[in-house]
């Protein structure tokens, strides 16, 4: 059973995930599939609709992820992350912090938990950080 739904971010009034149940910090909330894409590729990425849900996956590859975890909305104040597992090709969303029911699941576009920082999204955030989110 999903620990969240589909819903409307009442901060940003467009698609969002909403947690249906209080949510302790360090739950695994969902373990998605990726398929990756050759970094050489991504000039055609970018002039597609998935160019705002890509993630860089290592320096050779990006990753689309299945699931809900691509469509999570950026907040410099998210209360999920996501993880790695380079071996079986999944990208794993978990809390950071206790999550009530009806919160938006956001997640931080700029880093994950391996340190790594994302350079693709670097004038999103200069824009999004104009809104103070």
């Amino acid at each position: 059973m999903l620990l969240f739904k589909m819903g409307i971010s009442t901060s940003l009034n467009i698609r969002g995930i909403i947690a249906t149940q209080d949510i302790k910090k360090n739950t695994v909330i969902e373990r998605c599939p990726v398929i990756l894409i050759e970094i050489k590729y991504e000039s055609f990425l970018e002039k597609t609709r998935l160019s705002s849900y890509y993630f860089t996956w290592d320096k050779k590859y990006h990753c689309i992820v299945l699931g809900y975890g691509s469509i999570s909305n950026h907040s410099k104040n998210n209360n999920i992350t996501f993880l790695k597992d380079k071996k079986n090709k999944i990208m794993i969303y978990k809390t950071i912090r206790d999550v009530r029911k009806g919160e938006e699941l956001t997640i931080d576009y700029s880093n994950d938990l391996d340190g790594e920082t994302y350079p693709e999204h670097t004038d999103f955030h200069k824009k999004i950080g104009k809104l103070g989110l």
